[in-house]
């Protein structure tokens, strides 16, 4: 195992000589997660002015395609190459793509810009959470992990209100055009702590790309089918699942479908919570503004508890002493947050008080921050010498193809309510979603 895997006395990311490359992370992982939530907030407003209604879902859709084909194979390049040319090629892959996105003419223009920027988010990821690996002694990277969930927190709270006042006041394409100045200042501040090329002796699979190139293509065709809005949809959603299996399995570790104990283990894991809570956080607001009258400013608040709760879990599993066993905090959150999301789908139901499935959600927030950030812990710790930018790559696509099909495939079982009773169905997916966490706290991490 690598040297810099020994476990050392737990201080704090903050202080010398960690305080400008804690900056730097946090300030990358703030701006993952400002982009995202700001192009949700404004994205109804570029569609109308780029008259690109019919284009909607796949705004959504073509980021997430290209960080499948990045996250396929950054990993071994970072390795290769080192993080900080991994990092200044993510940086301006980036910010071309967020720029291209606000000058765009057109919707396609537009989506082009989209899938851009989606390639050079998912090697700024896989750079990050390598940067990680090499910068903090293991004790410290759990409190790493908890300031990167704290970053989310922030853009919960005052992102989508500020892409608002942001597209008010100059207009939408200024939500884009802002991003590279943070961008480049948060690489300014991490890239002292990137490292040059290593020693490492892997080569990069050209034929990964072909199969990253399949992957994402089939979550394409998943996300766009699943809208039944195409002739032969059924065909495209069949045809979308098949390659992204087929793709995914060539693509993930050997034993991830067996979930073998260790790396396949844990990604299984992280897969299915991440799954459960982006389930059923996209049918919530749905559920809390058309069962239970809530304002969209109101609904918005339930999940914004939810992500402080998301921090607070975090915060939990790199500071209380009695949760210092790794395997209990992931079985502990992810048995959290099964019974919380399967609470939740309370909201559907007439009579019961809404205090309860609100309370739910922010108790599954508090159980993924536990897990999640463990988990990420977990993987990074069966990295061998010159290999974290394989590990990391593969948890991150993991978590994007799991999370894109287990959408996808959602938006197939939704529309067939839509037209009768989108409660209904919006009610079982979030169910489902807390059966689907509850599959991984059997799974042997070790």
């Amino acid at each position: 195992m690598s040297s810099a895997l020994r476990t050392a006395p737990p201080g704090s990311p903050w202080a010398r000589p960690h305080l400008r490359t804690t900056v730097g992370v946090f300030s990358l992982a703030f701006l993952f997660a400002f982009e995202a939530l700001a192009v949700a907030t404004v994205m109804p407003e570029v569609a109308r002015d780029l008259d690109g209604l019919p284009l909607y879902a796949l705004a959504f859709a073509a980021p997430m395609a290209a960080s499948v084909v990045a996250l396929s194979v950054a990993g071994e390049w970072v390795d290769r190459h080192g993080t900080a040319r991994a990092l200044v090629v993510g940086v301006l892959v980036f910010c071309v793509g967020v720029v291209l996105a606000g000058l765009a003419p057109s919707m396609e223009v537009f989506l082009a810009g989209r899938l851009v920027h989606g390639l050079g988010g998912g090697v700024m990821g896989v750079a990050l959470y390598v940067v990680v690996a090499e910068s903090y002694p293991a004790g410290l990277r759990p409190r790493v992990f908890a300031v990167m969930t704290a970053a989310w927190v922030l853009p919960a709270l005052v992102g989508p209100l500020l892409a608002g006042v942001i597209a008010d006041l100059a207009g939408w394409r200024w939500v884009f055009l802002a991003v590279p100045a943070v961008a480049l200042a948060s690489w300014w501040l991490v890239r002292s702590a990137a490292a040059a090329p290593g020693e490492s002796s892997v080569a990069v699979d050209r034929r990964r790309l072909g199969w990253a190139v399949l992957a994402a293509t089939g979550v394409s065709a998943l996300a766009v089918g699943g809208q039944r809005q195409l002739d032969g949809w059924l065909l495209l959603v069949v045809a979308g699942a098949g390659a992204a299996l087929l793709a995914a399995g060539r693509l993930l570790p050997p034993g991830t479908w067996r979930a073998r104990p260790g790396l396949p283990a844990v990604l299984v894991a992280r897969g299915l919570v991440g799954a459960s809570f982006a389930g059923a956080e996209a049918y919530l607001p749905l559920l809390l503004t058309t069962e239970r009258g809530l304002s969209l400013s109101q609904a918005g608040l339930v999940l914004t508890a939810a992500a402080v709760a998301w921090c607070l879990g975090a915060q939990a599993a790199a500071r209380v002493p009695s949760l210092s066993d790794e395997l209990l905090r992931v079985r502990l959150g992810t048995s959290l947050v099964a019974v919380a999301v399967a609470t939740t789908a309370t909201v559907g139901v007439a009579g019961v008080p809404l205090v309860l499935p609100v309370a739910a959600w922010a108790v599954a927030g508090f159980g993924i921050g536990m897990a999640f950030s463990t988990l990420a812990v977990l993987a990074l710790a069966t990295a061998d010498d010159g290999e974290a930018g394989r590990v990391s790559s593969s948890l991150q696509l993991n978590d994007a193809l799991v999370q894109a099909f287990a959408m996808a495939l959602g938006a197939v079982v939704f529309a067939a309510f839509v037209g009768s009773s989108p409660a209904t169905g919006a009610t079982l997916l979030v169910l489902a979603s807390g059966a689907v966490a509850a599959a991984a706290v059997p799974l042997r991490l070790r």
